[in-house]
């Protein structure tokens, strides 16, 4: 039985989005990995289904284009928000996902609001293998005397994030091989997304995310939550800032009063298609 799709994208984070409220959607490792290909299938870096939810208004599933499913993902988010407030008559929906509860509300046309909950920063939150400050957590990459990157900042934003505070944005290639290394670290038990923060104002950030079971992506949402909040914890921004993404920005702020991250950012409709089961 086939199944209709809507592919969408964050800031250039792309997803193919099913509804699957009715009828349940469980295709195999196998089947994620064949469409997830950009050359001979449709082609993603996650695969979103709309699910019934006990506690909000709709749960989100997420598997990244190597099959796995994760817990969250903040551009999806954006996006499954926008078509459940399209289909509603609020201004604010309730998402459950595998790392928690969260709301989206309208931000202009085709802008969502998401509120990401608070940030988690305890060594066993994010997790890590062993006991560490995780503003300042011992990995480096590199000679040990002259090291490429050193000293990151860790964040879970409902999954695990590592960011790393660089002076220039690093190319493709940077990116892809150290992000390749850091992703399955033994420090890092459940893997770890690896972001690359180059701070250029106190409210201004370039990102580069390395997205743990998806490769270098164009956008990372729960990435630009953990850059925000791992630069504001070392001093290097405040607590709100814009962030600036291969695919486009994203408005971040950590609210001092909730201990809450608000992203802002698009959302954009490319096509609709079928998948075969």
């Amino acid at each position: 039985m086939s199944r209709p799709f809507v592919k969408m994208n964050g800031a250039g984070n792309d997803f193919v989005v099913v509804n699957a409220l009715d009828r349940p959607f469980t295709p195999t490792t196998e089947q994620v990995r064949a469409l997830g290909d950009r050359t001979t299938g449709e082609g993603f870096d996650q695969l979103i289904s709309i699910e019934p939810s006990e506690t909000g208004d709709a749960f989100m599933r997420v598997w990244n284009s190597d099959g796995a499913m994760v817990e969250n993902c903040g551009n999806a988010l954006r996006c499954v928000g926008w078509m459940l407030l399209e289909a509603g008559s609020g201004d604010r929906v309730a998402i459950d996902t595998l790392g928690g509860l969260t709301t989206a509300s309208r931000a202009g046309d085709h802008r969502v609001t998401v509120d990401m909950g608070r940030p988690r920063l305890d060594w066993t939150e994010i997790p890590l293998a062993e006991e560490m400050d995780t503003r300042n957590i011992e990995l480096q990459v590199g000679p040990i005397d002259a090291p490429l990157l050193h000293t990151p900042g860790a964040v879970s934003m409902g999954n695990p994030h590592v960011v790393f505070f660089v002076d220039q944005t690093p190319d493709d290639a940077f990116v892809r091989g150290s992000g390749s290394l850091i992703e399955h670290h033994p420090l890092f038990p459940e893997g770890v997304n690896v972001g690359f923060a180059h701070v250029l104002a106190p409210d201004h950030i370039r990102l580069r995310v390395w997205e743990r079971g998806a490769g270098l992506t164009r956008a990372c949402g729960t990435g630009a939550c953990a850059a925000l909040v791992a630069c504001a914890r070392r001093g290097l921004t405040g607590r709100e800032a814009r962030i600036d993404v291969d695919g486009g920005e994203l408005h971040i702020r950590w609210d001092e009063a909730s201990d809450h991250v608000f992203m802002t950012g698009p959302v954009e409709i490319e096509r609709t298609g079928t998948l075969p089961f």
